[in-house]
């Protein structure tokens, strides 16, 4: 980070702040007035790579017009000079900031460098400010929401918050509208599926759960199926997958129905959830009550009998390299019918 030499003109009074140098902030004093009351504030603020060279008594100076009617509730009403920090952030790429508090402060403290940090964000007409505050500094909350900020979403560790500055329609994101989950069938040579029966519904049910953050979709399927009943697999295909609307907290649901083949057959069922689990037929499965009443068991069933007895294709993970960096993600294609399709197949 570049710092320099700042120099503050006020727009209407026409008075330009002494420009200071600094070796690794600097501090500019800012004159305002605010019904006939002289307040002087002084802000420490970097500035990022905006003079040619930093530390030169002669460098370029940048303006920044500061409105004349401008109350900084962290200055002293009179004549006084007060030293306010600004709150730590970086540029997002949507012409906003982020702030990511980890050092702990007091409310009061914390509104002062808030104010001020708003004050420059308005002048350089940032969009969404986004603060991040880590479970332990709960105590700012409070502070940030009587300022204007709304809640976007929570972790087990922080809380982000967000306020949008311009006075149009906010773009901001909204925060993750679904929750992903698989389902695995796990199919033998013996025609049969593992079941796995709930532990507090007495139901016969194919292995399922919820995909962890940052974890792809086939390693999720192969996942539950080793802690649901200790059974190591490999993954085959997505065979469909299914939304539903406000099923978790409100969110929408994405269930991906995944096919799997098995690696090992000796069930070791997770005492946890799992009361029992076993080999199962796949007509003794599709013939329970349960199953009957409830139209995604039936076609789970026709779905198993068109994968396995009349070659229905499902889409299988393509690795790919993301257009932002170098990191691998999976593209899920119907990879037979691609290369059935493919120009050279057919010459």
């Amino acid at each position: 980070m570049t710092y320099g030499t700042l120099s503050l003109v006020h727009k209407i009074s026409g008075i330009t702040s002494s420009s200071i140098s600094s070796q690794s902030s600097f501090t500019a004093s800012i004159l305002t007035h605010y019904k006939y009351t002289a307040t002087i504030a002084s802000l420490t603020i970097p500035i990022q790579s905006m003079i040619a060279e930093p530390h030169s008594l002669e460098s370029p100076k940048t303006e920044l017009a500061i409105p004349a009617m401008v109350e900084l509730n962290c200055a002293l009403i009179g004549t006084g000079i007060n030293h306010v920090k600004l709150l730590p952030a970086s540029n997002d790429d949507h012409g906003g900031v982020i702030v990511d508090m980890r050092e702990p402060v007091e409310p009061d403290f914390f509104l002062t460098m808030l104010r001020a940090s708003m004050l420059l964000w308005r002048q350089q007409e940032k969009r969404g400010v986004w603060i991040k505050l880590p479970i332990e500094l709960v105590n700012l909350v409070e502070t940030a929401v009587k300022e204007g900020f709304c809640y976007h979403h929570a972790e087990p560790s922080y809380l982000m918050l967000v306020y949008w500055i311009p006075e149009t329609p906010s773009t901001i994101p909204a925060n993750a509208s679904h929750r992903v989950g698989i389902g695995a069938i796990v199919w033998n040579d013996k025609r049969e599926e593992k079941i796995g029966i709930f532990r507090r519904a007495g139901v016969w049910k194919i292995p399922t759960g919820v995909v962890d953050e940052g974890e792809d979709i086939f390693m999720a399927a192969t996942r539950e199926v080793k802690e649901e009943t200790g059974i190591d697999t490999e993954f085959q295909e997505i065979l469909a997958f299914r939304q539903s609307h406000k099923s978790f907290f409100g969110k929408s649901d994405l269930f991906f129905l995944c096919f799997l083949h098995p690696k090992s057959f000796d069930i070791q069922k997770q005492e946890l959830e799992i009361e029992a689990a076993q080999w199962m037929p796949l007509e003794e499965y599709a013939a329970q009550p349960f199953a009957k009443k409830h139209e995604l068991f039936k076609y789970i069933d026709d779905l198993c009998l068109a994968k396995v007895d009349r070659n229905y294709a499902g889409f299988s993970p393509l690795p790919t390299t993301s257009i932002v960096n170098d990191r691998i993600s999976y593209l899920y294609s119907n990879i037979r019918g691609l290369k059935l399709s493919s120009p050279d197949d057919h010459q």
